[in-house]
């Protein structure tokens, strides 16, 4: 698997880079664009001048009445994005595969109450992800096991000082960091960067306003940015 962590890393250089919290609002939300975004299945159907978000609407339409090839192409667009989430929750490849799976079982049962207000179907179905780890951890009370090889490695690009550190961190201590966080920073850092949501849609996953997530994100980065060595600070 490619890496997966080269948005989280961008978004660690700035908060290194950029003491200033208005400053480092800025800079997220301008490092929030397709060139940083890796290709997660998340596009946001809200658009109606967008042809993609336009195929996706009707596909869910078409879901709803029953039609299994709808479905079969909403997987296909969705299940990376959703399996990144819950990948790096829980630390286990085959733990992933597994949850994801029964993520699109639930939905295709439960698709016909499924309505666009209020929440894109990329977040509803990461709310039934979130949901499905958090029953899992709840019922095994599992500890988790992170070992070298559950977490794909990757280069990140170094483009400044900050960088140049933060591509000696493995992504087994970004995972072990991230996962330290409280859980609703937890979930924002992996909507975001790891899953590549939009605002919106981690807003809609949250069941919070999009300025809530905004400042979630940035306490969140924050908090991470703390973990990072001292000679990256």
């Amino acid at each position: 698997m490619r890496d997966t962590t080269s948005r989280l890393r961008v978004a660690l250089s700035l908060a290194l880079a950029t003491p200033d919290d208005r400053s480092l609002l800025i800079a997220l939300s301008v490092a929030d664009s397709p060139a940083y975004a890796p290709s997660t299945g998340s596009s946001s159907p809200s658009d109606d001048n967008d042809p993609e978000a336009t195929r996706l609407r009707a596909l869910v339409d078409l879901a709803k009445e029953g039609d299994a090839e709808a479905f079969g192409q909403l997987y296909d667009h969705y299940v990376s994005g959703v399996f990144r989430f819950v990948y790096y929750r829980v630390g286990s490849q085959q733990l992933a595969e597994d949850l994801t799976s029964e993520t699109f079982v639930r939905g295709l049962r439960a698709i016909q109450r499924f309505n666009w207000q209020g929440k894109d179907f990329g977040a509803w179905l990461t709310t039934i992800a979130r949901n499905l780890v958090a029953d899992h951890f709840k019922s095994s009370r599992a500890r988790l096991e992170i070992v070298a090889e559950t977490i794909p490695e990757g280069k990140a690009i170094v483009a400044s000082p900050e960088q140049e550190v933060l591509a000696l961190i493995s992504n087994e201590m970004l995972f072990e960091a991230v996962n330290a966080l409280p859980n609703e920073q937890r979930d924002c850092i992996l909507m975001r960067f790891i899953q590549g949501l939009s605002i919106a849609q981690t807003a809609a996953a949250l069941g919070r306003s999009e300025g809530a997530i905004k400042q979630l994100q940035l306490r969140a980065v924050r908090s991470l940015a703390k973990t990072m060595p001292e000679d990256a600070r």
